[in-house]
């Protein structure tokens, strides 16, 4: 039976005792079965992950002792993905697998040709936790408000910005410049308009490029691009 791991983000320490986060006993309890003395493991991005177990449980409240620590935090490549807000069901798994790809942002847009303007921050950061427990990474992406493409263009730190282009005569993605933080833009699946297109190319930090002579969906899109980006200046070189 495997040791279910779960994110805390209260200070960890070997020796402590921490409180499950809301939801957590119960799935821990009743989804999973688990009981007092069980084994689990807690985790976070800045304390590592720990051996524990289960000190006390009930139905919507749960307490964790905390043993040694079995992995040291350590660093990971900032790979920023921007994607128009796609229907529930899309969107919940582009978080999820983007989450499993290492993305340590992600932050909805809304464009012009948008499909729904209505997110859940708060609902796409427990499916970004659930992913970070199952893949075993020890930090969990920043899942942010939808907000309208421009304002965030607007507001950018000037990090390079990989907008995905169809139909165009931007680079492949073998082409980037090695370099850190990267960010990917994913428009909606009607594509870009041509005033946001020009805006976008009006942008210093905004890098065009290919995904591959196929037109992709929204969320493949956001799939393979991370995936080439990781290949290329993350963490899978």
């Amino acid at each position: 039976m495997s040791i279910p791991r779960l994110y805390l983000d209260a200070p960890l320490a070997e020796g402590n005792e921490v409180d499950a986060a809301p939801g957590q006993a119960h799935h821990i309890g009743t989804v999973l079965r688990r009981s007092p003395g069980d084994a689990v493991r807690v985790f976070n991005a800045r304390d590592g992950e720990f051996e524990a177990r289960i000190e006390a449980i009930r139905k919507d409240r749960g307490r964790f002792a905390l043993g040694p620590r079995c992995r040291a935090p350590g660093e990971e490549p900032e790979v920023r993905l921007l994607l128009a807000v796609l229907k529930r069901d899309p969107m919940d798994w582009v978080v999820e697998k983007a989450t499993e790809l290492g993305a340590t942002l992600i932050q909805p847009v809304v464009t012009r040709r948008t499909i729904a303007e209505r997110t859940k921050a708060e609902r796409l950061g427990a499916v970004a936790r659930g992913a970070a427990e199952q893949c075993e990474r020890l930090s969990v992406p920043d899942v942010r408000d939808a907000l309208p493409l421009h304002r965030v263009l607007d507001s950018w730190d000037g990090a390079p910005l990989v907008v995905a282009m169809e139909r165009s005569l931007a680079q492949p993605l073998r082409a980037l410049p090695a370099g850190r933080p990267i960010a990917l833009l994913v428009g909606p699946e009607g594509g870009f308009e041509a005033a946001e297109l020009d805006d976008l190319r009006r942008r210093p930090f905004v890098v065009p490029a290919a995904l591959g002579p196929r037109i992709l969906r929204a969320e493949t899109a956001a799939v393979a691009g991370l995936a080439a980006l990781q290949a290329i200046v993350g963490d899978w070189v």
